[in-house]
């Protein structure tokens, strides 16, 4: 699993992933995540590049999303493709944090 993070105009965090957020990827990426976001009220993760994604990939998402939310900020997930939008709109998660299709949407909803 591959993690990269910068700051956008705005004070947005940009993170991308990319790899199989399995219990291997998750394993990987979670103590960067968490850095990334730890201190951020905008946070925009970017899937396109996560071709899986098991439940504790969703737990590394989602406990990211209520510590950015704690905060009064937001998170948004990042154009996922096809197969991890069925999986987070099947586990509900798509109700708790927004997808957005496009980079203008997801600065948008986290500007919001």
């Amino acid at each position: 699993m591959q993690i990269e993070a910068e700051t956008l105009s705005g004070g947005i965090t940009s993170i991308k992933l990319a790899g199989r957020m399995d219990v291997q990827g998750a394993q990987e990426i979670d103590l960067k995540f968490t850095g990334y976001t730890a201190k951020q009220t905008a946070v925009i993760v970017d899937l396109s590049g996560v071709s899986f994604l098991a439940s504790i990939g969703i737990r590394t998402l989602l406990l990211a999303a209520k510590a950015v939310s704690g905060r009064g900020g937001k998170i948004v997930l990042l154009n996922p493709d096809d197969n991890v939008t069925k999986v987070l709109e099947m586990a509900g998660i798509d109700t708790m944090i927004p997808i957005s299709r496009s980079l203008d949407d997801a600065r948008s909803a986290v500007a919001a």
